[in-house]
């Protein structure tokens, strides 16, 4: 580790974009000494060109098919994954290197957070994630919030690994997608090594400027968790996971009870949770209004987590009860 070793960053992209192009600005800044970075398009690019970078057709394969390209390419020691749609701080990797120290840690990942420049959709699909309601125990995923420590699940936008552990574990369970890099850190932990957060390991990722397309991304996330609580239940069957269901559980309780019965249990008191819910998104939504100094952002995020608890919630139910995922 006095050497600083050489770390391969992977960006996995169908082509080249302007995110990346965003991103590259980002990366050649980087305040470390010897990286290098491989980009993995669908087909081959003739047109771009940067420093420090190789960019290798991969065919129309996934993103996780991609990254696994890292073993036959990258020249690191560490490969550090980013998304196309990402951009690390110049002190990222700076800050995520030294972790590796400890020879039991595999991973590193640290907080990808919402840019500034991103317009008032993107900044209300991040907020529900940054939200005290909307992220609850996964919020510094979004926030560089708490402290170094260990943890048991990290997506890979913002994640770097020791290449010979990745090689160990064989790299990305491929079936994924998203969920590929949850069954990753399950190897990682099974394998007995450790993985840590960073919260001053920072990279900032655009989110979806379409709220459809966050919908499609959560109910993907949703499908595949409530699948691996069902067949991976060492990191994914967490009480957490299954709060929306339990919540759209409630909802709908509204509508039946009154069919069964002429009184709600507990009378007036049945509808306090639901009461004490919607006091806490409007909390929410104060914070988030004075974070990004724009009070719309947390207006619409008040039905926006609402409807985002609901659709995970049945995407869950759905992946608990499917047989085999499929891509």
């Amino acid at each position: 580790m006095k050497n600083q070793p050489k770390v391969s960053i992977i960006i996995p992209v169908k082509r080249i974009n302007d995110y990346v192009h965003e991103s590259m600005g980002h990366i050649l800044a980087l305040d470390y000494p010897s990286f290098e970075v491989l980009i993995f398009p669908d087909e081959k690019d003739k047109v771009h060109t940067w420093p420090k970078t190789r960019i290798i057709p991969s065919g129309k394969v996934g993103p996780a098919e991609k990254r696994d390209l890292a073993l036959k390419y990258a020249s690191g020691k560490i490969l550090a994954f980013l998304d196309d749609d990402a951009y690390p701080r110049a002190d990222w990797l700076k800050k995520m290197v030294p972790l590796f120290r400890d020879g039991k840690v595999a991973g590193v990942g640290g907080p990808a957070i919402t840019p500034a420049s991103d317009g008032i959709l993107q900044k209300v699909s991040g907020a529900i994630f940054e939200s005290f309601i909307g992220g609850n125990f996964t919020r510094n995923r979004y926030l560089p919030i708490g402290k170094i420590a260990e943890t048991l699940d990290w997506p890979t936008v913002n994640l770097l690994v020791w290449k010979e552990s990745f090689k160990e574990v064989g790299g990305f369970n491929c079936a994924y997608w998203p969920g590929e890099d949850t069954k990753l850190c399950l190897d990682f932990l099974n394998a007995g090594y450790k993985l840590l957060y960073n919260p001053k390991g920072i990279v900032y990722h655009h989110r979806r400027s379409d709220l459809f397309k966050h919908f499609r991304q959560i109910g993907n996330y949703a499908l595949h968790r409530g699948h691996f609580a069902k067949i991976y239940p060492e990191t994914s069957r967490k009480f957490g996971y299954f709060v929306p269901t339990l919540f759209d559980i409630y909802l709908l309780s509204f509508f039946i009870w009154p069919l069964l019965s002429k009184q709600y249990p507990l009378g007036m008191f049945y509808g306090l949770p639901l009461a004490i819910y919607f006091l806490g998104l409007v909390i929410d939504a104060v914070v988030i209004s004075l974070r990004w100094k724009n009070p719309l952002v947390g207006l619409i995020t008040i039905p926006m987590i609402f409807l985002t608890h609901v659709w995970y919630g049945i995407r869950f139910v759905q992946g608990l009860i499917v047989r085999k995922l499929e891509r």
